[in-house]
């Protein structure tokens, strides 16, 4: 299954560069700010902007361009299937062809192109995050970006905890559906042969493993935290408290200033 074994999301890649070392919050507010300003992006250029961000803090990160484009793998069904959406069902009147009664229109093309490019861009700047930042600093952050909701009775940590668990166990939960399906191709199982609906029943003696090994991986994980005496984030203490420092005021600020740039260029397209 290639698409499993070039797995990218979720994965941390380790290295000493200045975007690794950065305040885990300056780097989940500048991409939760990037999510929102990229839905916002209407034009081509300023898309292309997003883009060549992107490329740069890749670069900077040390970040192969291979890992960074196989990340947008698991999404890109759900990408096509949103821009074959679109080119049928946003109306238009220059009509480039028709299948029965679905009408792809010009207007209808662009929008899919836009909307596809949007959510490719989103996914990218989204594993800059999961690359740059290991599994606990994302937690800290996290956990310390939800804080101040503490006080209302949110439980930050523990909303902390479950996403950055989920990350870090995704690439875990691919490598096991990969070792089940070699272990079913070794039987005489066939994947890829027949129509659809033979193919997804093929796949049902891999969904009955896979769920008894997440629940068994669940199981265990829960009682080690009860044997370590885990009770949520109360006395919990760090050993490499959070620090926002001039390097993070400095990130911030280049962000502000290329967003501003890119907005401009959005309303002058």
């Amino acid at each position: 299954m290639p698409l499993i074994r070039g797995m990218a999301l979720g994965q941390y890649i380790p290295a000493d560069t200045p975007i690794h070392r950065l305040d885990p919050r300056s780097k989940l507010l500048i991409t939760v700010l990037s999510m929102v300003l990229i839905f916002l992006t209407k034009s081509f250029p300023a898309m292309a902007m997003w883009a060549a961000l992107i490329f740069i803090v890749a670069k900077v990160s040390k970040i192969p361009a291979s890992s960074l484009l196989r990340s947008a793998g698991p999404i890109l069904i759900l990408i096509i299937f949103t821009s074959l959406l679109h080119v049928f069902f946003t109306g238009g009147e220059t009509v480039i062809f028709s299948i029965g009664p679905l009408r792809a229109s010009a207007e209808g093309t662009i929008t899919a192109f836009r909307t596809g490019l949007r959510l490719f861009l989103l996914v990218l700047f989204t594993a800059l995050l999961t690359f740059t930042t290991s599994p606990s600093e994302l937690s800290d952050g996290l956990e310390a970006a939800l804080g101040p909701l503490s006080r209302f009775g949110f439980p930050a940590h523990e909303v902390a905890m479950m996403m950055t668990i989920a990350l870090r166990f995704i690439p875990t939960l691919f490598e096991e559906t990969e070792r089940i399906i070699n272990a079913q191709v070794s039987r005489g199982a066939d994947f890829e042969s027949g129509g659809l609906l033979k193919r997804a029943k093929a796949y049902i003696p891999v969904l009955i493993p896979l769920f008894v090994l997440v629940f068994k991986r669940a199981d265990t994980l829960a009682s080690a935290m009860e044997t370590r005496c885990y009770r949520g984030g109360k006395g919990r203490v760090r050993m490499y408290p959070l620090t926002w420092g001039s390097a993070e005021n400095r990130a911030v600020l280049c962000f502000a200033l290329f967003s501003a740039v890119v907005l401009l260029l959005n309303r002058l397209a």
